[in-house]
């Protein structure tokens, strides 16, 4: 029971943190960006620096050894895939395809479609990626 509390309290701090990250992004808020990439680092319990520069594939493995890759990989892939989409519209080419590989490496590790919001981000969702 307090691991499943734990859980759902990391998710919920995550979900706040990206969504209104995100919003600053796409608003064009100078650092917005980096402040998803914390938000996912910290969800993985890894230095933001280390985790975004990663390979897509030992961005996965991190995630394994984690032990929390199944519970928080769906998040993962949607936020790196959402900001993808924020680099690559203020032409930021090769960050956008560094996260993009990382949002597919994670999706197809861990079984989750990218096209396939998490229910806590739907709004968030609809609201500034539709």
């Amino acid at each position: 029971m307090l691991q499943r509390d734990y859980i759902l309290e990391i998710v919920g701090q995550f979900v706040d943190g990206v969504s209104e990250a995100l919003r600053r992004a796409l608003g064009g808020e100078a650092g917005a960006c980096e402040d998803v990439e914390s938000q996912v680092a910290e969800l993985l319990e890894l230095d933001r620096a280390t985790a975004l520069s990663l390979a897509p594939d030992s961005l996965v493995t991190m995630m394994v050894l984690s032990g929390m890759g199944d519970t928080v990989a769906a998040y993962v892939c949607y936020a790196l895939d959402r900001l993808s989409r924020v680099y690559e519209a203020r032409g930021e080419g090769d960050l956008a395809g560094l996260r993009r590989l990382q949002a597919r490496a994670v999706a197809e590790s861990f079984d989750c479609d990218p096209a396939m919001v998490p229910a806590e981000l739907s709004s968030l969702d609809a609201e500034l990626f539709s």
